[in-house]
């Protein structure tokens, strides 16, 4: 998991309409997150996600975030959404991520529910297989969803283990949180999703806005005090 270079990476997750995506896009996002999870608040079909990510092209990388996909999804989502990434947020293990991998012809982004330290020790076997590793919130017991709940885990976590910063932070952060998150965790990415909505998959362009302004100061501050 090697670190990229310059400023901290934003990624924008479910989004579902055209003027959101637009804020995102404006806004300067790095990546635009598409859910396809019929369960989800944020999800899109397949032809409101192809729309969605045509409009994207070529101003921000286009991830398509997927649980626990059969191939026929896959197959499905590489042709009609043509992600640039593909994010996988079930219970997929190592073998599926490569599996995933090899059949797309995408870079995986895999996402790993954190709330205890013992949870970072599976990040090794997924760093072998997956272009970047998300460390996002455990969802809470009886959660129906395995992201987006608006949860943030102790952050001390990952400087307590030592992690290289080539990871992506997610779970819970806010336009007032990213920055502290950024410093505490010297993350080089962060992900958003409930954190920039009014209620649950309804995201609000001057949220979108304040959290990638806070997100790029906090990665001026961050690279300052290198």
């Amino acid at each position: 998991m090697t670190p990229p270079p310059g400023p901290v990476l934003v990624k924008i997750c479910g989004l579902s309409t055209p003027e959101t995506l637009d804020a995102a896009l404006d806004a300067g996002a790095d990546l635009i997150g598409l859910v396809h999870f019929p369960r989800s608040p944020r999800h899109v079909d397949l032809a409101a996600g192809a729309a969605l990510s045509r409009r994207a092209a070529g101003r921000a990388g286009r991830v398509a975030l997927l649980v626990d996909p059969d191939d026929a999804l896959l197959d499905a989502v590489t042709a009609l959404l043509d992600p640039d990434w593909i994010q996988l947020h079930g219970r997929e293990d190592p073998a599926r991520v490569a599996a995933v991998r090899a059949r797309t012809g995408r870079p995986v982004m895999k996402a790993l529910g954190i709330a205890e330290a013992a949870d970072l020790a599976r990040i090794p076997a997924y760093a072998e297989v997956a272009e970047r590793i998300l460390l996002d919130a455990k969802p809470p017991p009886g959660a129906a969803l395995p992201g987006g709940n608006g949860h943030a885990f102790d952050w001390t976590l990952i400087t307590r283990a030592g992690l290289a910063p080539g990871f992506m932070l997610s779970g819970g952060l806010t336009p007032a949180t990213v920055a502290e998150a950024i410093a505490v965790t010297g993350a080089r990415a962060v992900d958003v999703s409930s954190g920039v909505e009014i209620r649950p998959g309804e995201k609000d362009p001057a949220r979108i806005r304040a959290f990638v302004a806070a997100a790029r100061a906090g990665s001026r501050k961050s690279e300052s005090a290198d």
